[in-house]
């Protein structure tokens, strides 16, 4: 690779009027660019460029003249020989890119010289946008190579951003999160930029199609920006966010997309999208840098992810400018500044919509936490931690409908005997403790399946689904008192209490739960008048309340 531009000589075209013949008689109007390497700036004007080339003897006759800067309008080609034209071509973002001999994603033309031989190279540029001019001269292995390599970096990062794009539009799909939305607005723009700066759209998406070539680099700029706009606004508001900076963005978002339309439909021109990008490009980081750096005093990561990726913009736009005004000369670095620059700035603003990710799952468990509570709260008896009858009513309703002959449900209501006079004996401090003791055995004396609950007092109900008949429901209500034949030993007293229990079966004597509770309370208080400590069912000769409401008639 051999790079020329020391060697280039330039002479403007204001009237764009000079022909190969014109430029050729008169070399002595060629001057050295006071610009750095690689490019002469913006203009508005048609340039001449002359590259004299003296081919070594021992090189072969095939080079390959490559211009790496893809988004050039026109650029004619004359290779001379002794003031005669010997080789022509026109390339260019203009031209059809299925007409170029080389179907590179650069300018590129095979040049054909003998060795031994000097020539004169002469090039006529002509572009709405910076005369950015890496010009370089190669034997075709090398060129090969270069063009590889640049296609691998290209395919790597576009499909990054790619990756990135899908990435938020589904995330936006499925948490209908705006500030998703805006990111794919501002990914699109920058990837937009990619495509047309680098040439893969050219090469790939849009070939032929003179208007993207025209319309692209000032469409992905106002698309970037409009994302830009939205993105940082909703990003950066929350408590003490002024009511102002949300409007001034939401404006400015406006404002390019306004632009955008005016532009698509050729309403104005490059030249003044350039100026409104100019004054609006940096806008959005600007505004909300005083936000952002709230945020990282308050020790908010959002806001230290947002300086850091602005730092880098900065930087890299600058570069960019530098080079687009001639004042920076054209290397690797410099001419992918911005593009790596807005890589970095995509993979931060993912952070920072992962932070954002985060902190709703974080709301969202706090919300599901305080749901739980209220709920426990409201279902739990505080005393024991059992269900109290608000939990006692849903677990009925869930249980007693798969109640069947075969599958019973037994309902049994517990009442302590004694524990009237342990309470005005000892107080309630004591009692509460023996409150406490009671659903300890409770709970060890049924399976895990069954439900206990305390409906207040010394009122206790334990629900036993899956029984089989109704010998096993009157065995493990004789558990249940079996389990209170010992004393209670607490922290300071040692009481002996006993119980008293009724019950009722599901289906047989009813399926409504209040119905049943009542049953099982009146077989409670037959069992308290007939000497407690004992268990009884309900009467199963006086119909359930259920079964009288099925009989009326309708």
């Amino acid at each position: 690779m051999t790079a020329v531009w020391r060697a280039v000589t330039v002479r403007a075209d204001p009237q764009k009027t000079l022909s190969i013949q014109a430029v050729m008689g008169a070399e002595d109007q060629f001057k050295k660019p006071d610009t750095a390497d690689g490019t002469l700036g913006l203009r508005k004007d048609a340039v001449w460029l002359r590259i004299p080339i003296s081919v070594h003897g021992q090189s072969n006759g095939l080079w390959v003249l490559d211009i790496d800067y893809p988004v050039l309008n026109r650029i004619d080609i004359y290779l001379t020989h002794d003031k005669k034209v010997i080789q022509q071509s026109t390339l260019g973002s203009l031209q059809p890119h299925l007409d170029r001999l080389l179907h590179s994603r650069s300018h590129a033309l095979g040049l054909t010289m003998s060795a031994g031989t000097d020539y004169d190279l002469y090039l006529r540029v002509e572009t709405t946008g910076a005369m950015i001019l890496p010009i370089t001269l190669n034997k075709p292995d090398a060129f090969l190579t270069r063009a590889l390599s640049e296609q691998m970096l290209q395919g790597l990062l576009t499909g990054l951003a790619l990756c990135l794009l899908a990435y938020s539009l589904t995330q936006w799909i499925t948490l209908r999160d705006h500030l998703y939305v805006k990111y794919a607005i501002l990914i699109s723009g920058s990837l937009l930029f990619s495509l047309f700066q680098f040439g893969i759209g050219a090469q790939y998406l849009w070939r032929g199609n003179s208007w993207m070539e025209i319309h692209a680099g000032g469409l992905s700029a106002l698309i970037a920006a409009t994302g830009s706009f939205l993105f940082i606004e909703q990003a950066l508001a929350g408590p003490g966010s002024k009511r102002w900076f949300s409007w001034l963005m939401k404006a400015g978002a406006g404002l390019t997309v306004f632009f955008a339309f005016c532009f698509s439909f050729d309403l104005i021109d490059l030249s003044i999208v350039t100026a409104i990008i100019s004054a609006l490009g940096l806008a959005p980081a600007l505004l909300g840098l005083p936000g952002a750096i709230a945020k990282a005093r308050r020790g908010e990561s959002v806001g230290a992810y947002f300086l850091l990726a602005w730092a880098v913009y900065f930087l890299t736009t600058a570069v960019l400018i530098e080079v687009i005004k001639g004042r920076v000369g054209v290397n690797f670095w410099t001419l992918h500044s911005f593009q790596f620059g807005a890589t970095f700035d995509m993979l931060i603003f993912m952070r920072v919509l992962g932070l954002r990710t985060q902190a709703l799952q974080t709301a969202v468990q706090h919300a599901r936490r305080e749901r739980d509570s209220l709920h426990s709260l409201a279902h739990t008896d505080s005393l024991t931690g059992l269900p109290n009858r608000r939990g006692l009513n849903a677990s009925m309703a869930e249980t007693l409908q798969y109640a069947a002959p075969g599958k019973m449900v037994a309902l049994y209501m517990l009442d302590l005997d004694g524990f009237k006079q342990v309470n005005d004996q000892y107080g309630h401090d004591v009692g509460d403790e023996l409150l406490i003791a009671v659903a300890a055995r409770l709970q060890a004396n049924v399976r895990s399946s069954d439900i206990i609950a305390r409906l207040g007092g010394d009122e206790f109900v334990v629900m036993s689904s899956g029984l089989h008949s109704e010998q096993q429901a009157h065995d493990r209500g004789e558990q249940l008192l079996k389990a209170f034949d010992h004393p209670f030993a607490l922290s300071e007293k040692v009481c002996r209490i006993g119980l008293t229990i009724g019950y009722a079966l599901a289906p047989l004597d009813g399926r409504d739960g209040l119905s049943l509770l009542k049953r099982a309370d009146a077989a409670m208080y037959a069992g308290k008048n007939e000497g407690k400590h004992c268990l009884r069912r309900s009467d199963t000769t006086e119909p359930a309340i259920d079964d009288i409401l099925r009989a009326l008639p309708h």
